[in-house]
């Protein structure tokens, strides 16, 4: 799914336009990576490839490279969640010895699989990923099954040496600002997200627009901005002040020096 700046745009406007203020549910916001669930799994892509060429989450050219590269999946809409899912990491464990793994791959959510069942767990795996379900040797007629049953449960998200970064969208102006989050530890989805302005103590509201995206019109916008973001699963809260610069760039990518613990 590629969206251009001025569909995002539009998008932003749209959600800014339909927002009434209300308060981040927290019924059933914690999980747990205690209990495996049952789900189905395909793979799409090539055999060895990383399915994905950037996503409905929007990650792009992220999903080729480490630490996401082999590593990625998409899911129908139960897991994705409109695109609130996204980030979100899963442990996907196949369960026929005679041709799986006892060990479990780790799956990061970057892309939905609309054809999939609506009614059921379902993971479209890259092909790298499902041939590591299984044993030695056997990762081409496992791919030959085309669909197999698996248990799944949410584990925490864990990008070594890397902290969360803030990429400013193609398109992005002082009048609409736009960002992509990326490498988020711990639950590693997203339920809200805030920025605050040059010499501002009000926290502004973003929107999710979709995928990992998210967005705010108004203006002009003075950066540098501080930026919040709240965990979808946990609730849990992290704040990088000042992390987009005054001078910031759109197609820019810019680092926090923080991260969630990576815990659930």
């Amino acid at each position: 799914m590629q969206l251009t700046p001025v569909i995002l745009a539009t998008l932003c406007i749209v959600l800014q336009l339909l927002a009434t203020s209300s308060a981040l549910a927290t019924t059933n916001r914690h999980v747990s990576n205690a209990r495996w669930l049952p789900a189905v799994a395909t793979w799409y892509g090539s055999a060895n490839g990383d399915g994905s060429d950037g996503g409905a989450c929007g990650y792009g050219t992220l999903v080729d490279v480490k630490p996401l590269h082999a590593r990625v999946g998409a899911v129908n809409p139960i897991l994705f969640k409109n695109g609130e899912g996204c980030g979100a990491c899963y442990k996907v464990r196949c369960l026929d010895r005679s041709i799986c793994s006892r060990r479990a791959v780790t799956v990061i959510i970057t892309d939905e699989c609309p054809g999939c069942s609506k009614t059921s767990t379902h993971f479209d795996l890259s092909g790298a990923v499902f041939g590591r379900l299984a044993i030695s040797g056997e990762a081409g007629p496992l791919r030959n099954r085309g669909l197999i049953p698996v248990i799944y449960r949410r584990t925490a998200c864990k990008y070594r040496g890397k902290n969360i970064a803030f990429h400013v969208n193609e398109g992005s102006t002082d009048f609409w600002l736009s960002l992509l989050v990326e490498f988020e530890d711990g639950e590693g989805d997203i339920g809200s997200m805030h920025i605050r302005q040059a010499g501002a103590r009000e926290w502004l509201e973003m929107k999710h627009v979709w995928g990992a995206n998210w967005c705010i019109i108004g203006g002009p916008l003075k950066g540098p901005f501080s930026v919040k973001i709240t965990t979808l699963s946990a609730g849990r809260t992290l704040s990088a002040t000042d992390v987009v610069p005054r001078n910031w760039a759109p197609k820019a990518t810019y680092s926090s020096r923080l991260n969630f613990s990576p815990v659930l």
